[in-house]
């Protein structure tokens, strides 16, 4: 199936910039361009894409509440969400509102085709050496909410799948650390999405440094 793609950014080079790089991939086709947030929630309820690339810092509306938005209208979008800023705290809220990732625009061409084919497969996606570095500057910033309930209908091992989770091990390499397969790593990982009401691997990497189940620095 081809991937649908919504770009979404205030400059007019950018977008057309996306448009050509994405125009030579067979499965891939830029469906509709927004200059602004507004624009792009309107448009994503009209050309129904696979994935949104987000810029963050748009005018009209923000990609943060453009992202809220399209979520609450669609929680199947995928949003993939595109920074010049490392450090960047509406990143961060982008993140708890349930966006599938987001990569720095100067990533690689290769890096950002292949991140929206696993975004749009169901995947998550982020920069690690950012993104663990983005979550700890405001899990410590902010003061720890009490634990959600839900917490407690976890199992240990579910518990312990969570923790690794957080500290960004792939299922493969989950597995190897506990000693099981990747399949069960797998099933373990979609009970506690599921438990929590989680979108993704993203918000729980959020939830999990939070309510201080993941200690930054740890």
């Amino acid at each position: 199936m081809t991937i649908r793609v919504l770009v979404a950014d205030d400059q007019s080079m950018v977008r057309a910039g996306f448009r050509m790089l994405l125009a030579g991939e067979e499965d891939i086709e830029v469906v509709a361009e927004a200059s602004n947030g507004k624009e792009a929630v309107d448009k994503a309820a009209r050309f129904d894409p696979t994935v949104v690339l987000m810029d963050i810092r748009m005018p009209e509306l923000d990609g943060l509440e453009a992202t809220r938005r399209i979520l609450a209208a669609d929680p199947d979008a995928r949003v993939l969400v595109l920074t010049t800023f490392d450090l960047d705290e509406y990143v961060y809220e982008a993140l708890r509102a349930g966006a599938s990732g987001f990569l720095l625009k100067d990533v690689p061409e290769e890096q950002l085709v292949a991140a929206i084919r696993v975004v749009a497969a169901g995947g998550s996606l982020f920069a690690p050496t950012v993104t663990r570095r983005l979550i700890e500057e405001f899990a410590r910033r902010a003061r720890p909410p009490e634990r959600p309930p839900e917490l407690g209908e976890l199992t240990p091992r579910e518990v312990e799948v969570l923790g690794l989770v957080a500290r960004g091990l792939s299922n493969a390499e989950i597995a190897a650390q506990l000693v099981v397969s990747e399949h069960t790593t797998k099933t373990h990982v979609a009970s506690v999405l599921s438990k929590l009401g989680l979108r993704n691997r993203v918000q729980a990497v959020v939830l999990a440094y939070e309510t201080g189940l993941v200690k930054p620095g740890a």
